[in-house]
């Protein structure tokens, strides 16, 4: 039966990519103005636009055009970008390599902060622990990217120079140059995100904390320690499994802020750019991504929640 559900979800996300690839090709597709005039300017000649369009196909029915679109993205090709002509994957890629750096550090910081934190809320519950997580969440919750950014390069850039004002990921050669020039819109991310995981587990740990199997476990003399990491936060984590894939999915397309604050060349800020530009192609290209990934996302939570849940295994 668990093999079932997981071929569902598979089939659910792979509908889901379908249905957003036709959307996304479609709200560009249908963007006001005249493509060729807007690449080639003014003062191209009638037969240089329609050899523009030709190359391009525009002069086809939209449906064919998201076809070959559809059967050139599932290659790897994106075709070229309307603003610098070249291949739109040699654009998307190198941004997509940095904000996944980006990305995988602050993961890497926001699992243990969150689950440590959660714990020691809920094991000390309205108590001094429990009220400074609290007052972290409620200042995590207060303060934007930007302004909480903005606060991190004032401290420990300007202040105390330890780390750099501008997070220049294209000059960082180590590792730990890399981790040098990330650290501070990592913690900037991690804060973002924590502040909404650390609530809910911490929620959802008192809940389970207080449920009879776990008074069972303590009175068979089981270690708090122990019941806490083994018992009581597998079935909490649960719940909070769909908050963590959805800042998987803020992770990978929603740091548009964060990288403006700290001149981070990442996917969002190309995407930004693109817009503004109005280069459909490379617009495609990262809508694309970036909803391929929040569907991933999606899906490994689903699986999480399968794996930890034995009630799900046996539907």
């Amino acid at each position: 039966m668990a093999s079932q559900l997981i071929l569902q979800r598979l089939g659910l996300a792979l509908l889901t990519l379908l249905g957003v690839s036709m959307f996304i090709f479609w709200t560009t597709e249908v963007l006001p103005g005249d493509i060729a005039s807007r690449v080639l300017g003014r003062q191209a000649t009638e037969e240089a636009k329609q050899a523009f369009r030709d190359e391009l196909n525009l002069e086809r029915p939209v449906y064919e055009r998201y076809g070959l679109w559809l059967t050139d993205a599932l290659r790897g090709d994106f075709g070229k970008s309307l603003v610098s002509g070249r291949p739109v994957v040699d654009a998307v890629l190198p941004r997509l390599h940095n904000t996944l750096i980006l990305a995988g550090y602050a993961f890497i910081i926001y699992v243990p902060v969150s689950l440590l934190l959660a714990i020691i809320a809920a094991l000390y519950r309205d108590r001094t622990p429990d009220i400074v997580v609290s007052l972290f969440n409620l200042l995590g919750l207060a303060l934007p990217e930007f302004v909480l950014g903005t606060l991190l390069i004032y401290v420990f850039a300007v202040q105390y120079p330890l780390f750099p004002v501008m997070s220049m990921i294209h000059k960082a050669e180590t590792l730990a140059q890399i981790l040098h020039v990330t650290t501070l819109p990592a913690l900037t991310l991690m804060t973002a995100m924590a502040v909404y995981s650390i609530r809910m587990l911490r929620d959802n740990l008192i809940e389970v904390l207080q449920s009879d199997y776990i008074l069972m476990c303590t009175m068979k003399g089981l270690g708090r320690v122990r019941i806490v990491i083994l018992h009581a936060l597998p079935n909490a984590a649960i719940p909070a499994l769909n908050t963590m894939a959805l800042n998987l999915t803020y992770l990978i397309g929603g740091v548009v802020v964060v990288e403006q604050v700290f001149a981070y060349q990442g996917l969002g800020s190309l995407l930004v750019e693109s817009v503004f530009l109005r280069d459909a192609p490379v617009i495609e290209a990262v809508a694309l991504l970036s909803s391929a990934l929040y569907i991933i996302a999606n899906l490994v939570a689903d699986l999480l929640a399968i794996v930890l849940n034995p009630r799900l295994r046996s539907r």
